[in-house]
């Protein structure tokens, strides 16, 4: 098993920066992707950010150029650097595992962006 555990989220002025962070435990070595999913009340949990295990990265269109994912091979850990935020970045930020076997979820870190 993969455990994934966030922390980073809080309230944030609009044009703030926050990093998150996403730390794995377990299985490590099964790990072939980490990405960054958000969600807000009554809508579909959307794909923020992605990184391969080769360090390949994307982004969905609404955060190119503002939000940075990288990784801490050393720590087990991946962060999602996240600048110039807006209101609708607003949502539950959650971390998952694409792994050889199933995938991982964290519980997610809550990030609030007031106008």
């Amino acid at each position: 098993q993969v455990q994934l555990v966030e922390s980073g989220g809080g309230l944030v002025q609009a044009g703030g920066s926050l990093r998150l962070s996403c730390a794995a435990s377990g299985r490590i070595f099964s790990i072939n992707a980490m990405l960054w999913y958000r969600q807000t009340p009554g809508k579909q949990r959307e794909l923020v950010a992605e990184i391969t295990s080769g360090g390949s990265t994307n982004y969905v269109d609404s955060v190119k150029g503002r939000f940075t994912i990288s990784r801490d091979n050393a720590k087990n850990t991946v962060y999602l650097q996240m600048n110039s935020l807006k209101p609708e970045d607003t949502a539950m930020y959650y971390c998952n595992a694409v792994t050889t076997g199933i995938p991982y979820w964290g519980k997610g870190t809550l990030v609030t962006v007031s106008s």
